[in-house]
């Protein structure tokens, strides 16, 4: 839930201050590029002027005055609607040319002129008074476009410093309405019909020449201007695939106020849901396991979320892209991280936990047997099993202050607990005073009876005169004795116990006779009995090893074979 807010929090500061901007531009780019060339606006035709143009003129650009008013008489007789004259007028060249096109832009009333300056008390940067423009019917409109770092034009302005935008104005004459907003300082997103040479063209020179069709032109908007990549007016747009002509432009644009904005941004707040979701999707997939089920349903949210952008965008909305995914990483790799850092801290317990009952060579190999849960799964395993016992200790315990009691089980199961470490053993349990181990188990080893039998040796020997040494002067008594149980055979080992709870153990018959041959020891004078399926798959011989004879196993339809280690000269120190 954290690392969700988190990467929401991040989503949503990184998008208010438009961070991923320059990705949302490209962005923007890869949908239209993936929408692909679409059917031409009928409204607009683009009359061009390009390096063909004048070499088969014969003539370099700027054409006279003249001949421009020729084109523009030609297309108002052709039946244009409206004449978007993308070709600034500022400086005077000869008389005759000046009047020549103006009388020719009063004959069609119906001429848009493009003007890059404007001042508030001069108006428009063009050659003729505004109350002349205004007596021949000529609307002026601004044709800068918004700079971008990248210099791709992407919107239109509706207006830049008061004047109209000259895409605004066309549409508007065209439509005979005004374009909402045209006046302000905002802008729209060209919704672009393709790449480079989408909108039809019709050549200057067939227009001069009059062997263009009238019906290309009749009832449209005829943008008229240089196309040319050598004439210095083309520019990049989102289809890349090479500059597009600043005429076909502006027809894209005035095609797009045409149509009411067909294309727009999401509102705000949508933008912010979808950053937020985004977020919530990346945390849920946190929670659904492993880290590489994270990575693949967080891929999976990703491509989903693309592909309804794409249709968002296909039905004219313009989703953000780059800052609900960033939300949807983030939310994500932090889960991962978490997650890891969780089960990393989970792990290392684990081994801690189990560096106290196994011997420190084989921790790592346990855990590796482990499942991400730090269970290891029960399988079936031969190895041997041990019950050990501490004679007297609750008799004693009955006499002693509490505090002695819990230092004196403490030091003795430390001291029979090593004795079991040193031999390679894993102490499963603690009962009480009763301790049991496994040899072979959870790691198997093929001298798990050798092992299990010297470690009951260093028990008695060692280990037992030892705590009888640290008990005496503290605990009444002249020692304690101790009954060690031991068998080997099949059993079923892995943890059991709850979610909260777990503790590794084996069951099964092996298990029952070593602690049964323990419980024996209480009945004969040995402190070891060792079943004979463990002197049975002994590796090494055992020079003290002793035959106990046949003894009633409780649970056992036949007497056992039951052995034991010969005493040591002396024997431990032992209970009265």
């Amino acid at each position: 839930m954290v690392v969700g807010v988190a990467a929401a929090a991040i989503g949503l500061l990184a998008w208010g201050a438009g961070t991923l901007d320059r990705l949302e531009r490209v962005a923007l780019d890869q949908r239209f590029q993936v929408r692909g060339d679409r059917t031409p606006p009928p409204q607009v035709v683009v009359v061009g002027v390009d390096e063909q143009t004048q070499q088969d003129l014969g003539a370099r650009w700027p054409f006279p005055r003249t001949q421009q008013a020729g084109v523009v008489r030609a297309l108002a007789g052709a039946g244009a609607k409206v004449i978007a004259y993308d070709i600034q007028l500022v400086a005077p060249t000869d008389d005759a040319g000046d009047q020549a096109i103006y009388r020719a832009f009063d004959d069609a009333h119906r001429v848009v002129l493009a003007t890059t300056g404007f001042a508030a008390d001069t108006g428009p940067t063009v050659l003729y008074y505004p109350e002349d423009l205004a007596k021949a019917g000529v609307l002026v409109g601004h044709a800068a476009f918004p700079e971008t770092p990248d210099s791709v034009f992407r919107r239109v302005p509706l207006g830049v410093d008061g004047l109209p935008s000259f895409s605004a104005v066309a549409a508007s004459r065209f439509m005979g309405r005004p374009v909402p907003g045209a006046g302000g300082d905002g802008g729209v997103l060209i919704d672009y019909a393709g790449g480079p040479g989408t909108i039809p063209e019709i050549p200057w020179q067939a227009v001069v020449r009059g062997t263009f069709s009238p019906a290309d032109v009749k009832g449209r908007v005829v943008v008229v201007g240089t196309t040319g990549v050598t004439l210095g007016d083309t520019h990049p747009t989102p289809f890349g695939g090479g500059a597009m002509s600043g005429p076909e432009i502006n027809a894209n644009a005035i095609a797009t106020f045409i149509a009411g904005e067909p294309l727009g941004d999401a509102p705000g707040w949508l933008d912010a849901l979808v950053i937020v979701v985004m977020a919530g999707i990346g945390a849920a997939a946190a929670l659904r396991g492993p880290a590489w089920v994270t990575i693949a349903a967080a891929v999976v949210a990703a491509v989903v979320f693309l592909v309804v952008a794409q249709l968002a965008f296909a039905g004219g909305t313009v989703l953000r892209v780059p800052d609900p995914l960033l939300a949807l990483g983030l939310a994500a790799a932090g889960g991962v991280a978490v997650n890891f850092a969780g089960v990393d801290r989970q792990r290392r317990r684990l081994r801690a936990e189990f560096a106290r009952f196994v011997p420190e060579g084989v921790v790592d190999d346990v855990m590796a047997s482990a499942d991400d849960a730090g269970r290891l799964g029960g399988r079936r395993i031969y190895c041997t099993v041990m019950f050990v016992d501490l004679r007297g200790f609750t008799a004693t315990a009955e006499r002693v202050p509490p505090e002695t009691v819990l230092e004196m089980l403490n030091r003795y199961l430390g001291e029979m607990s090593d004795a079991i470490l040193d031999e390679g053993g894993t102490v499963a349990s603690f009962m009480g005073d009763g301790i049991m181990a496994l040899f072979g188990a959870p790691i198997e080893c093929p001298d798990h009876a050798d092992r299990a039998v010297a470690a009951a040796r260093r028990m008695r020997d060692e280990r037992l005169p030892a705590f009888n040494a640290w008990c005496a002067g503290r605990v009444p008594g002249e020692g304690f004795r101790i009954g060690v149980g031991i068998a080997s055979g099949p059993v079923m080992s892995g943890n059991v116990g709850s979610e909260r709870r777990m503790e590794y153990t084996a069951v099964g018959d092996t298990p029952n006779i070593a602690s049964r041959l323990q419980s024996l020891t209480k009945e004969t004078p040995e402190m070891i009995l060792i079943a004979d399926s463990t002197r049975a798959v002994l590796t090494r011989p055992v020079g003290d090893l002793e035959a106990v004879g046949a003894l009633d196993v409780r649970g056992r339809q036949v007497p056992a074979a039951v052995w034991t280690l010969a005493e040591p000269a002396g024997g431990p120190v032992s209970a009265p």
